[in-house]
C-alpha cells in the first residue's frame, strides 16, 4: 500500500462525512464537496478518521490509494478551512479589480481582460496589484490561478507579468554590445 494512504485522514468536529459504495461526500462550514471513489480502493469510517485501503493487490490500486487519500484530505481541509492562491501583478499600469463574478484585468493590452470566475470561486483585490483567489476546491482554485496567470506570464528580462506570490523569476541578462 502507498505510504501516503497508510496515514488516516483526521476529520474535524465541524465536518460531516458521508460514505456510499461509489462516492464520498464531505460537508463543513464552508460548503459541501463530493467525489467518486475508484473501484480499486475502499474507504472506511472509523471513529474520527477515514482509512483508505487497497481493494486488490495491483500497482494501479496502490497508486490510486494514495491519490484517493490525498483527494479526501483536500476535501476535508477545503470545507473546514478553504484554499487560497495569491497572485501579484508586476508592470507599469498593470491593475486588477474584482467584483462579484468577474475579475477585470489591465495587463498592457489594447483592451481590458475580463475573466468570469467559475461557481464556488471568489476573488479579492486587497490592492490594485494583488489578487487573492479563494475557494473550497483545491483543484479549481489552482486552475483559476493558472488561467489568470496565463493572460500575461512573467517575462525573464524585466519580470513584468502576473506571477504567484511565492514564485521566483530567474532574470536574464540583457544583450551586450
Amino acid at each position: 500500500m502507498s505510504r501516503i494512504a497508510k496515514e488516516p485522514v483526521l476529520i474535524p468536529t465541524n465536518v460531516e462525512v458521508g460514505l456510499s459504495a461509489s462516492d464520498v461526500s464531505v460537508k463543513g462550514p464552508l460548503g459541501k464537496l463530493q467525489w467518486s471513489i475508484n473501484s480499486d480502493v475502499t474507504v472506511e469510517h472509523k471513529d474520527d478518521n477515514l482509512l483508505v485501503t487497497v481493494a486488490n493487490n495491483s500497482k494501479q490500486a496502490n497508486a490510486m490509494s494514495g491519490t484517493m487519500r490525498s483527494l479526501i484530505a483536500n476535501m476535508v481541509q477545503g470545507v473546514s478551512k478553504g484554499f487560497e492562491k495569491k497572485l501579484l501583478l508586476v508592470g507599469v499600469g498593470y491593475r486588477a479589480k474584482a467584483d462579484k463574478e468577474n475579475l477585470n484585468l489591465t495587463l498592457g493590452f489594447s483592451h481590458p481582460v475580463v475573466y468570469k470566475l467559475p461557481e464556488g470561486i471568489q476573488a479579492e483585490t486587497p490592492s490594485q496589484t494583488e489578487i487573492v483567489i479563494k475557494g473550497i476546491d483545491k483543484q479549481k482554485v489552482g486552475q483559476v490561478a493558472a488561467e489568470v496567470r496565463a493572460f500575461r506570464k512573467p517575462e525573464p528580462y524585466k519580470g513584468k507579468g502576473v506571477r504567484y506570490a511565492d514564485e521566483i523569476i530567474v532574470m536574464k541578462e540583457a544583450k551586450k554590445k
